[in-house]
């Protein structure tokens, strides 16, 4: 069974190299791997993959040897921990607004001690049958991360208290929703947001992070403790390759 990049960063204090994916390009996971990333960001929030692209992606993560980090469409208890089986390294829960609701999440993707997950020791997570269920168990507690989305300004009101729930291991700014909703209420400034999950992670002693594209983002997030740092998606990429390549035909002329 693979050991998660992503938690090796966080233990040993570096940063997590993470990339963002939302369509079914294996290729692109084959490239990431081989340029160094930790961590990709596949996200089913608001895109749509089949279960069996999602499941050929989990298996081209262990292949080249990769985290990928799900947001999930779902929050029923089934659901999120076949991810885990199906070979996640992690995922990703946005609008987590309350230690409640983070309490919840824990009690789904973790087994006991710490959650109530149900044990079936035959997915591609434990090589499709590992004999010794308490080694198992033991290991997905160990080597499979929880991160939640602070983007409400119910969430950042909260922040201390979800960031104390044993069992979460990622606060993960979400400054789109968290931008638009502050941006309404005047309550805050984002910056003063991300200086509150900051500080409750840090008291707490938890792992956090966030899209930071721009360089500069990168480098002010990480002088603040952030870990999980992300700066480049398929998006990113395709519109830089075209912006870049249509130029070439204005220079024909």
């Amino acid at each position: 069974m693979r050991k998660s990049k992503t938690l090796a960063r966080i233990r040993a204090g570096e940063v997590i190299r993470t990339c963002v994916l939302g369509h079914y390009i294996p290729a692109y996971i084959c490239h990431a791997a081989r340029e160094g990333y930790d961590c990709i960001w596949v996200d089913l929030e608001h895109r749509a993959l089949t279960l069996h692209q999602i499941q050929a992606m989990f298996a081209f993560s262990h292949l080249y040897d990769i985290d990928i980090m799900l947001r999930p469409p779902t929050l029923e208890k089934t659901g999120l921990y076949r991810y885990l089986e199906d070979g996640a390294a992690g995922l990703l829960i946005p609008h987590v607004s309350t230690a409640e609701k983070a309490k919840m999440l824990v009690d789904a993707v973790k087994f006991p001690p710490l959650g109530d997950r149900g044990i079936d020791n035959a997915g591609l997570d434990a090589d499709f049958h590992l004999h010794d269920p308490d080694h198992y168990v033991k290991w997905a507690n160990d080597e499979t991360f929880l991160s939640v989305q602070i983007e409400t300004p119910e969430g950042v009101q909260n922040v201390d208290e979800i960031a104390a729930v044993e069992g979460v291991d990622i606060l993960f700014v979400g400054p789109g929703d968290l931008g638009l909703r502050l941006g309404q209420s005047g309550e805050m400034t984002l910056d003063e947001a991300w200086e509150r999950v900051v500080a409750a992670c840090k008291k707490h002693g938890k792992a956090f992070g966030g899209p930071t594209v721009p360089l500069d983002e990168m480098k002010k997030r990480n002088d603040q403790g952030a870990q999980l740092l992300i700066n480049n998606s398929e998006f990113q990429n395709l519109t830089a390759g075209l912006k870049e390549n249509i130029q070439k035909f204005d220079e024909l002329s």
